[in-house]
């Protein structure tokens, strides 16, 4: 591949799929390039190191969640969109663990593109939840709760975690029910 057809856009896709598939504590510049099919030098006319290509990553990730969560709450409302929306975010944290990773660094990068790519996803559960008549203050409450929970979730899933035979699957599904159970006792508490 040549120097001229390569794009920020495939650097990071290529990123992606490494990471997804060798965890992206094992990603390198040497390894993207090689899949690419350059040089590791020439990838520095594109990012200057792999932290940003992992804040890239996050932020591509991110995104990504993004869309699949609108899709996934796209004509319902109320708790079905709120439950869909936790599938979502729940599918693709396990399906793409590299990535995910790398979505959890959000910290690490404080400014305000990087703020970015999670307020959009969270201001959006916070207008599902709104329509749950949950105070504003218990929905922030709520939100925290629900990252927590799919987040380190995700986390032990991806890590192999979980020992016993039960099914994940099942696992995920009663405590997505406990949860919004909870949720409803607080509709129309201040």
């Amino acid at each position: 591949m040549s120097n001229n057809s390569i794009s920020d856009e495939l650097i990071i896709e290529t990123s992606a799929i490494l990471s997804n598939k060798i965890g992206l504590e094992n990603l390198s510049l040497k390894m993207i390039a090689e899949e690419l099919g350059i040089k590791s030098p020439s990838l520095y006319n594109h990012v200057s190191s792999l932290d940003e290509i992992k804040e890239r990553l996050m932020i591509y990730g991110w995104k990504q969640m993004e869309e699949r969560i609108i899709d996934s709450a796209v004509g319902v409302a109320g708790y079905e969109a709120l439950k869909n929306m936790c599938y979502a975010f729940f599918y693709y944290a396990t399906n793409n663990k590299g990535v995910f990773t790398a979505m959890l660094w959000y910290n690490k990068f404080e400014n305000d593109k990087n703020d970015k790519a999670t307020t959009r996803l969270f201001n959006l559960i916070f207008k599902v939840m709104k329509t749950l008549n949950i105070s504003d203050n218990n929905i922030e409450h709520i939100i925290r709760t629900l990252r927590s929970f799919l987040e380190g979730f995700a986390l032990l899933v991806n890590n192999n975690s979980f020992g016993n035979p039960i099914s994940i699957k099942e696992s995920f599904d009663l405590s997505l029910e406990i949860i919004m159970t909870g949720i409803k006792s607080l509709e129309g508490v201040e």
